[in-house]
């Protein structure tokens, strides 16, 4: 047993180092008591941007090898490029014991996004094990990895089998696609149209009109394979089954998990895939580890199709999202956030009428949906609904002076003799919508925005307001890479009238508190 867990865990050991991107590679060097030499090397293909060294700032690019002779106390703030993406800021200082040391630098949003899409695959995970896909798979399978003999160990392999599955799907999103081409996924039209697309088509599914499956032929072979094999390939091959087998309620989930992962981070998809396939994987390893609770499952029945049906309205729900993301991008504006929030409220109203006339359990099912609903009314007033934030399109801030364009904004600062709040956001941007509905909401912080002029700048803006032939949100998005070492939203910044940087930025928070004490700091000024 321990044999087989320590090879599947050195696979997915290796599939995560192939993801792992040191194009710089730093090394430092003693050269009298109070100096150190820095020597960054360059993989082809890439270049440094030096942000800072200690508190002197720099923003210079260099190639091939950079060489700097600074004090041992010296830390050199960077940023990786190609001609394709830009990693996370990275920070580098001398180590006294063994003259090397590197430590990536994160944000509190990179940290809550790996979180959110981690939870958010918990809980698709939980909800796919009570479909009718998985659900009458699971005394089976147990039951036959009980009477094969060594029951409670080949089922707990089971388990691992289906994590390692499901992760390795995750980490190959990222090898297919790559960090660039995922994060313009995030905005692209033809995408996010098709991902709209394909919900609404797994809810139609859900709802009965058809049925999506992979070829029955694959799940045949894969069986007959699993009969024949033996050992670990046996208990491999039947975790692949289960795959196939429950494709038609899991892929759903699986599309939409994946979907709003890439919009996230490189490890973001491999992240929801573990939370999906833990929960996915928890219920046949302690049926193995307590066979006398299979006769305590309820029976399939009339309850699954109800819960096709619930998922059904949330893949529907969700489907808005990504049209959402293509409209505001390309600015088409046929879906105004008053309107997604009344298909919201379409939507589950309609489920809860659904519920309503079926069992007891269903009924409080149908109240608690119908109380979500009223929740989501507000939003058609403007409201922020902070519980939906991240799906909703973005919301107004109450503030008269706001621009989205660079150059008018810095115009009207210097007319009305006003500091500039910056504010990198973007439309496919899970943390600048909770952000908005968390923070920028606030009436405290909001009454502190009206000594500012508000620009905002959206990153993966598809249009082009400037005429030049560049999409407004490639520029923004290399002027916060170049002027202000980062490639994450959001991200705050104050300037004086005059474009000059006031103090530290100020990346993702959800506390109004800190970001008031940051935007009425003593370093403000006109």
């Amino acid at each position: 047993m321990r044999r087989r867990l320590l090879i599947l865990a050195c696979l997915f050991t290796l599939f995560l180092q192939a993801e792992i991107l040191t194009p710089i590679r730093w090394s430092s060097k003693l050269v009298n008591d109070s100096l150190v030499e820095f020597t960054a090397q360059m993989d082809s293909g890439w270049h440094l941007t030096i942000i800072n060294i200690g508190d002197s700032l720099i923003g210079e690019d260099f190639y091939d090898t950079y060489i700097f002779v600074g004090h041992q106390d010296d830390t050199i703030r960077y940023v990786a490029c190609d001609d394709h993406q830009c990693l996370s800021p990275e920070i580098y200082a001398h180590h006294n014991e063994d003259n090397v040391y590197q430590g990536l630098e994160q944000t509190a949003g990179s940290d809550n996004s790996l979180w959110y899409i981690f939870l958010m695959g918990l809980l698709g995970g939980l909800l796919a094990i009570f479909t009718p896909c998985v659900w009458p798979i699971i005394p089976m399978t147990v039951s036959f990895f009980l009477k094969r003999g060594g029951g409670k160990t080949n089922a707990i392999l089971y388990g691992v089998s289906i994590i390692v599955i499901y992760v390795g799907l995750g980490l190959l999103i990222t090898v297919l696609f790559g960090a660039s081409a995922l994060n313009e996924m995030a905005t692209n039209a033809v995408l996010n149209l098709f991902f709209f697309a394909l919900l609404v088509a797994f809810a139609l599914s859900f709802f009965g009109l058809f049925d999506l499956s992979l070829p029955a032929s694959w799940a045949t072979r894969l069986d007959q394979r699993s009969r024949q094999a033996g050992g670990f390939l046996s208990v491999l091959l039947m975790a692949f089954t289960l795959v196939i087998v429950s494709f038609s309620c899991t892929g759903p989930i699986i599309g939409t998990l994946l979907v709003e992962a890439a919009s996230m981070s490189l490890l973001a998809p491999a992240i929801g895939m573990t939370g999906f396939a833990l929960a996915l994987a928890l219920p046949f390893s302690l049926l193995a580890l307590f066979p006398e609770w299979l006769q305590r499952l309820p029976k399939s029945g009339e309850w699954m199709n109800s819960l096709k049906v619930g998922l059904g309205c949330l893949e529907l729900a969700l489907s808005l999202k990504f049209l959402s993301v293509a409209d505001t991008a390309y600015g088409w504006n046929i879906l105004p956030r008053w309107l997604f929030f009344a298909l919201w409220i379409v939507c589950f109203g309609g489920l809860g009428v659904y519920w309503i006339r079926r069992s007891k359990v269903e009924k409080v099912l149908a109240i608690m949906v119908w109380l979500f609903t009223l929740y989501l009314i507000p939003g058609l007033w403007g409201a922020p609904v902070k519980a939906v934030s991240a799906f909703a399109p973005p919301m107004p801030i109450g503030h008269q002076d706001v621009f989205n364009d660079y150059e008018q904004g810095i115009a009207y600062a210097r007319q009305e003799k006003k500091p500039i709040l910056l504010d990198f956001s973007g439309y496919g941007c899970v943390n600048c919508r909770k952000m908005e509905a968390y923070v920028l909401s606030d009436e405290q912080v909001n009454t502190a925005l009206e000594d500012y002029v508000l620009i905002t700048l959206y990153v993966d803006s598809r249009m082009d307001d400037n005429h030049n032939g560049i999409p407004d949100g490639e520029e923004y998005s290399r002027m916060e890479r170049e002027q202000f070492g980062s490639n994450a939203q959001p991200l705050y910044v104050k300037l004086d009238n005059n474009g000059h940087t006031i103090g530290q930025p100020i990346a993702y928070t959800t506390n109004p508190d800190l970001f008031l004490q940051w935007l009425n700091g003593a370093d403000k000024k006109d």
